[in-house]
């Protein structure tokens, strides 16, 4: 397959053309050797056919196009859609490896005064403007001492790729990393070629769609892939070249606490999920586990080889000759080497851990000893080595393997990731319900007030007599949430404190949802009636109506005193969780922004005045619609103070692959949130709230969007008729692409619907309606009221105002990557012309309007003006796209005539993963 010329490219695409070029004639030849020329000949008329419309935007070659795609066999039409699948899959490896040869330009150009390169919204770039701020040395060290950078995995099912297909790409993206990096002979670049070809067969060869559903201990297995690709080799050397910049003029680099941690809900996020249960979490625990020991081991083998060390030849300190001394290794060819006879002895105790832990433990230790009774001690062992490397001269060794074992024990313990617990209010409430009914009949929990209800739990809360009885049955919902919280008790003995810190409240509406968890938490041990919380008690507020309100509640509760002194008990440190992707499922796309805008600066204001250390944790989805968009941008949006150097945010769906699947790209995205919380921390005003006016005119700004958007998704009748029959929802429940079901519930209600399907079904169409919709309705019905302002004062906002600015980037990339179009072919489906007509054409309406808007108030002449490169890579990718979507309608109107029909829904499926390819950050 051959790809379409980026008219008006830069030179500096010509490496991303030829890479793109050399992927596509792979692949179409292995289309030509696998499927016969008749087959590659019909991909490359579409291809050619397609492009020629996109290029010349030619009526008849839409038409050719069609009658093309519509004369197609089912078997035609299955391999014309995986060609133009695998296309956008080598594609972004394409893209994926010009974004680290920028990086890599970037990295050995121009250096600061400091000798690290500069770039934006990297860390050493947010230091060297630290500096130019006159933040001294000690205070950055006294700043990093402090912060927390959590990004949060989770397995929320955007992926549809399989691991066995990711594999293969990733196979793909190292050939061609290294034909960029090494300078190859003729023979090795004619085998490295072949490679090439071998790799993009195999992936020809492998299927796609997974056959049967994902479990979550899969899902478990899925995430921690990326700790091999990337986190556990790249977040020490993040630390390690902190140091090193941070370090004392005399050279000392002394350590600084690991801000960077790991966080999951894989295996921990029962909310809605009936699948995640105690055993689950336990399982999910041993796995992260097993992942840490063996890394730990592996390295610890690498370092006894490096560390040949001769007594005769180089002191060594008391402890460290101690340490030597007290080897089970008999070998005598290590005899003189204390170094390694220390290495042997660290790791029989970690193998002995191992199995204690019951962790398979890959290559057996020399012999038997004691296990480590936690990870620090096994730390205080590695400190031995460094310090004896330190005292003797040695510490350039010191700073190789040693140095990044012993900050990766730091950073990821025994438990690899902290792993969070999250569950729905309404099934605390039922639980508790439950226990005081039994304990007490006729207390009738569920039916008190609110101030009831604090009353009873914190009187409950801090006595010491347990509410559970042994004696008592209880229904099975209750004995499965009784069962986490004691697994969660378990794990804390077994793995560490660290291994779970956090239980989340999802729907959190009151004061009572949080006191709920710390009820159950006492009754398993980990809530002390004195007052001490061994986790952090997490609301999660996510509808409008929830965000609205937050404020309130969190003020309520700290000024609780029994549950003040938790807080106390936890660092002075609580946690507030704030949902995007159902408040904009909820509200809209702009009146979600401006919610959570809102809802932090009254938070700070909040905890400001209880004295208490406010970290928010921003669940974000990897779509515009569900939150996403440039990390860097969004941090650095947020109001003064509410980044006050710690941040939680969740990494979702294919945007961890994208992310963290290669070490690159991967540290350039650890190191973007790390520079972004420093820069939001101390080089932006404490209160720099914009002006009242601002504010005032987005109140109102937000509640025309908000009344435009509930008119059509929730006041409009049919609605959700038209939803489910323009998109591809039904079909999306039919994909093994997750373990967690769909909806909360059965019924075919937006209200029930999760918001990942909510908005892969719209990016599946190409409408990306919960990312812009309200938008251009907002702009017309604030002119009107505001004659006197109007669109200066508007372009004023984007101009001034980060948040606004923000928001409206965002959009500009949404809408750039729908096609009217192509929508129009999905509401074709809708059978009901009425409906299908008067819906749709208020939809077009409002796109239309929505552009005119937004490049009216960012003063461009097309959408992307301002991110040419996205902009080519988005307009490069509509020739190959379209084929797909138009194939995707005619499968779903097929499917849904004749019934169940298996290469029907098979085709849909394929579809459906290749256009989420093309879109890439689709969910």
């Amino acid at each position: 397959m051959a790809t379409s010329s980026a008219g008006g490219a830069h030179a500096d695409d010509t490496r991303l053309r030829d890479d793109i070029r050399l992927l596509g004639r792979v692949l179409g030849d292995t289309v030509r050797d696998q499927e016969g020329v008749p087959v590659f000949d019909l991909v490359e008329t579409i291809r050619q056919t397609s492009v020629r419309f996109h290029r010349d935007d030619d009526e008849p070659a839409r038409r050719e196009l069609e009658d093309i795609l519509d004369s197609m066999s089912m078997d035609d039409t299955l391999r014309v859609v995986r060609a133009f699948s695998y296309f956008s899959h080598l594609a972004n490896i394409a893209e994926d490896q010009q974004n680290i040869r920028q990086l890599r330009a970037q990295s050995t150009g121009p250096h600061d005064g400091a000798g690290m390169a500069s770039q934006h919204g990297m860390l050493a770039a947010a230091i060297s403007r630290a500096r130019d701020a006159q933040i001294s040395t000690d205070d950055l060290r006294s700043f990093f001492n402090g912060a927390l950078v959590s990004p949060v995995l989770t397995a929320h099912p955007t992926e549809v790729r399989r691991k066995s297909t990711i594999d293969r790409e990733m196979e793909i993206a190292r050939l061609l990393d290294r034909r960029e990096r090494m300078q190859l002979t003729m023979d090795e670049f004619a085998a490295s070629e072949e490679q090439l070809r071998r790799a993009v067969l195999t992936l020809w060869q492998t299927n796609l769609l997974r056959r049967t559903k994902l479990g979550v201990l899969d899902e478990v297995a899925n995430g921690l892939s990326f700790y091999d690709y990337t986190f556990l080799s790249e977040v020490p050397r993040i630390h390690s070249r902190l140091e090193d910049e941070l370090a004392s003029p005399a050279g000392d680099s002394a350590p600084l606490a690991s801000f960077l941690r790991m966080g999951s809900w894989i295996g921990g996020d029962r909310d809605g999920n009936p699948f995640v249960t105690a055993d689950v979490m336990r399982g999910t625990l041993h796995m992260q586990c097993r992942r840490a020991l063996n890394f730990y081991l592996e390295e610890l083998n690498e370092l006894g080889a490096e560390l040949s060390i001769a007594a005769n030849l180089a002191d060594v300190s008391v402890e460290l000759r101690a340490l030597a001394e007290s080897s089970p290794d008999p070998s005598p060819h290590r005899a003189g080497e204390p170094y390694r006879l220390a290495v042997s002895r660290i790791y029989a105790r970690l193998a002995a851990t191992a199995r204690k832990l019951k962790v398979e433990v890959r290559r057996a230790p020399v012999a038997e000893a004691a296990p480590y009774a936690d990870v620090t001690e096994f730390q205080r062992d590695l400190d031995i080595l460094h310090r004896s490397l330190i005292a003797n001269q040695s510490g350039v060794i010191a700073r190789g393997r040693l140095r990044w074992l012993r900050r990766a024990a730091d950073c990821f313990g025994f438990h690899l990731a902290s792993l969070d617990m999250r569950q729905n209010s309404a099934v605390h409430e039922r639980t508790i319900d439950e226990l005081f009914e039994k304990a007490a009949p006729g207390t009738h929990y569920a039916k008190l007030t609110e101030d009831a209800r604090i009353a009873l739990l914190t009187t409950e809360i801090t006595t010491a007599r347990p509410l559970i009885s042994p004696f008592i049955n209880y229904s099975e919902e209750t004995l499965s949430e009784l069962a986490i919280f004691r697994a969660a008790a378990e794990a804390h003995t077994v793995f560490g404190e660290r291994a779970i810190c956090q239980c989340i409240i999802s729907m959190t509406r009151g004061v009572s949802d949080l006191l709920e968890v710390a009820l159950l938490l006492k009754e398993v041990g980990l809530v002390d009636p004195a007052g001490t919380s061994r986790l952090n008690i997490v609301p999660l507020f996510e509808t409008i109506d929830d965000l609205r309100h937050c404020a309130q509640i969190m003020d309520r509760l700290l000024a609780l005193p029994d549950y003040r002194r938790l807080v106390a008990s936890r660092g002075n440190i609580q946690e507030v969780m704030l949902g995007y992707s159902d408040s904009n499922k909820d509200g809209g796309f702009v009146t979600s922004g401006w919610e959570l805008y809102k809802a932090e600066i009254e938070l700070v204001e909040v905890f400001e005045r209880h004295g208490v250390r406010l970290r928010l944790f921003h669940g974000r989805g990897g779509s515009v619609g569900r939150g996403g968009g440039p990390s860097y941008d969004a941090i650095l949006a947020q109001p003064g103070g509410a980044v006050d150097g710690q941040i939680r945010i969740t990494e979702q769906g294919e945007t961890i692959f994208s992310k963290y699947a290669n070490p690159d790209l991967g540290r350039n995205n650890l190191e973007v949130l790390a520079a972004a919380t420093l820069d939001a921390s101390l080089l932006q005003p404490r209160h720099s709230a914009p002006r009242a006016e601002y504010l005032a005119a987005m109140e109102e700004f937000s509640s025309f969007a908000y009344a435009a958007y509930r008119g059509l998704v929730y006041e409009t009748e049919g609605f959700v008729d038209y939803f489910w029959g323009s998109t591809v929802i039904a079909e999306i429940a039919t994909l093994n692409i997750g373990s967690r079901p769909a909806s909360r519930s059965t019924t075919r209600k937006i209200e029930d619907l999760r918001a990942i399907p909510w908005v892969f079904s719209w990016a599946q169409c190409r409408l990306m309606l919960p990312g812009w919709y309200g938008f251009g309705s907002a702009v017309e019905a604030f002119i009107a009221k505001h004659p006197d302002k109007g669109m200066g004062f508007l372009r004023e906002l984007y101009r001034e105002w980060p948040f606004f600015r923000m928001l409206l980037s965002n959009m500009d990339m949404v809408l750039a990557k729908s096609s009217i179009a192509i929508a129009s072919r999905y509401a074709a489906l809708v059978h009901d012309e009425t409906l299908r007509q008067t819906i749709f054409a208020r939809i077009r309406h409002e796109w239309q309007t929505s552009i005119t808007a937004l490049l009216e108030i960012m003063g461009h002449e097309r959408l992307l003006q301002g991110n040419p490169q996205l902009e080519r890579s988005i307009r490069n990718r509509f020739p190959y796209l379209d084929p797909l979507n138009h194939v995707q309608v005619e499968l779903l109107r097929a499917h849904r005539e004749r019934g169940s029909d298996e290469q029907v829904l098979r085709g849909i499926h394929l579809t459906i993963n290749g256009i989420s390819a093309g879109l890439r950050n689709s969910g």
